[in-house]
């Protein structure tokens, strides 16, 4: 009898521990072979029904699950959505995930493993896991002005960050567009939205990477900041430099010639300081400083500061890593190269951070959206720190092109991003498209000898009024909005 008792003991031990193995296996070790199956649609459907957690920004959801219908209990809904769309995607049945919702997905559904423990103690009440609520280091009113100062009808990007910690303070773009009408029920409107805003110029659904992460732009002048820096760094220039200023620059066996900004004041001068070179942003001293380092000088500053590298896992989106010719370049391609022109491409985001490693002594931070990830009881789960990403180049030269910046705006052609009692440090940059058309940049940050802010603005395809118009103004209200908070 004894034996009999010992042996159902046993059977129901083992049984006890093959269901909680299995069930650990699903909900940790298969969870994500599971959930990436193309067969499971069970999963999918379940999960697209699911109480999914929120997206929120300055304590208020812009992305979350509301009740719905019997049959699908949960609807996931965008508020504000074209304020956000680039930065939370969309959560639709039938084209998937983008942006937040696809690269948060297992904190937003409940199924990442530090929910492990919440997720066994709803199975066991019989309920349907909840997912984790996503706090964004997005600055709501940053936010919205920054998306307000880019035009209806305007192709732009504009990206605030904090050069101490790499935390977004706003990142917007347009074109943009209304999740909503992705995340539909309705298979029918859910497909007829989803082609209609595809046919948008400027709005590619089918991709991952836009705006600000994505959109590879000439960087035109901003560039030159990257020839500054490796300059310095090559012991051969320094402050007290005279850089050859020509009105333009020839080039042997070609018609070509490389020409400063006629209607600027480069002119004046056939000798310049960096101090007047940044200032006028003059293209034949930054073209004769390529061409006497040597493209892998420029190409391997320029990847210090970034280029061809990806920013990190805290960025948690996708981005296309900007560009600088790894390929030979002859003298002309070098020197159109070096004034951020030819073949260099960078998004908004690589700008910024470009910048914001200059405002902080040379290191570039982790760019990071994610404040902290709370689950439904508002326990936190994860609350990133700041990280350092690279060194971009030394405290030293970092300064010195800190206090040229500064000239830049105080005496130079971005005098309009000037805050009156602060002081703020800015590059300008012109991109020409070949039709009379540019990207126009603005890029600095203030207060310049603390920073708290830096600011990348660019419009697309612009004539270059419009261009100085939309960018050094636009970034001192953003200046002025987050320094007066």
């Amino acid at each position: 009898m004894n034996q009999a008792i010992r042996n159902s003991w046993i059977a129901a031990i083992a049984m006890f521990v093959l269901i909680f193995g299995a069930l650990s296996y699903v909900q940790v070790v298969g969870a994500d072979e599971l959930q990436a199956n193309a067969w499971n649609r069970r999963a999918i459907l379940q999960n697209y029904c699911n109480d999914r957690g929120a997206i929120i920004v300055g304590g208020t959801p812009v992305a979350e699950s509301v009740p719905a219908t019997e049959s699908c209990k949960f609807q996931r809904t965008y508020s504000q959505p074209e304020l956000y769309a680039g930065v939370t995607g969309y959560f639709s049945k039938n084209y998937g995930l983008t942006g937040l919702e696809k690269s948060m997905n297992d904190v937003l559904a409940g199924s990442s493993d530090q929910q492990f423990l919440d997720r066994v103690g709803q199975l066991f009440l019989g309920n349907q896991p909840k997912g984790a609520s996503v706090e964004l280091t997005l600055d709501p009113k940053i936010q919205k002005l920054a998306y307000d100062l880019i035009p209806d009808g305007q192709r732009g990007s504009i990206v605030v960050t904090n050069p101490k910690t790499g935390a977004i303070l706003a990142m917007v773009s347009k074109p943009s567009y209304d999740p909503n009408l992705i995340a539909t029920q309705d298979p029918v409107a859910e497909q007829s939205n989803y082609n209609e805003l595809n046919q948008i110029p400027g709005i590619n659904l089918n991709q991952n990477v836009s705006g600000p992460t994505g959109a590879l732009l000439a960087p035109g002048s901003v560039f030159k900041l990257i020839d500054t820096a490796a300059a310095l760094k090559s012991g051969k220039y320094n402050k007290d430099s005279v850089l050859p200023n020509p009105a333009e620059m020839s080039f042997p066996g070609i018609e070509y010639k490389l020409p400063n900004y006629a209607g600027g004041n480069c002119y004046t001068r056939s000798t310049a300081s960096f101090a007047f070179a940044l200032q006028q942003s003059c293209n034949t001293p930054f073209a004769s400083i390529a061409l006497d380092l040597g493209q892998q000088a420029i190409g391997d500053q320029a990847s210090k500061f970034g280029f061809g590298q990806d920013f990190g896992d805290q960025l948690k989106l996708d981005s296309a890593p900007s560009f600088f010719p790894s390929d030979p370049l002859d003298d002309a391609g070098l020197a159109q190269s070096s004034i951020g022109q030819r073949d260099v491409r960078a998004t908004p985001l690589q700008i910024n951070t470009m910048t914001a490693a200059i405002a902080n002594d040379g290191v570039q931070m982790q760019p990071s959206l994610i404040k902290a990830v709370r689950a439904p009881d508002l326990r936190t789960i994860s609350e990133p720190k700041p990280q350092a990403l690279r060194t971009s180049t030394t405290p030293e030269i970092a300064r010195q092109i800190n206090e040229w910046m500064v000239s830049v705006v105080d005496d130079g052609i971005a005098k309009q991003a000037a805050v009156p009692g602060v002081q703020v440090a800015g590059k300008t940059g012109t991109a020409e498209l070949g039709n009379g058309l540019n990207n126009s940049w603005f890029t600095g940050f203030a207060p310049a000898n603390d920073p708290q802010v830096a600011v990348t603005i660019v419009m697309e395809g612009v004539d270059i009024t419009t261009g100085a118009n939309l960018t050094s103004p636009n970034a001192k209200k953003i200046f002025e909005a987050v320094l007066n908070k």
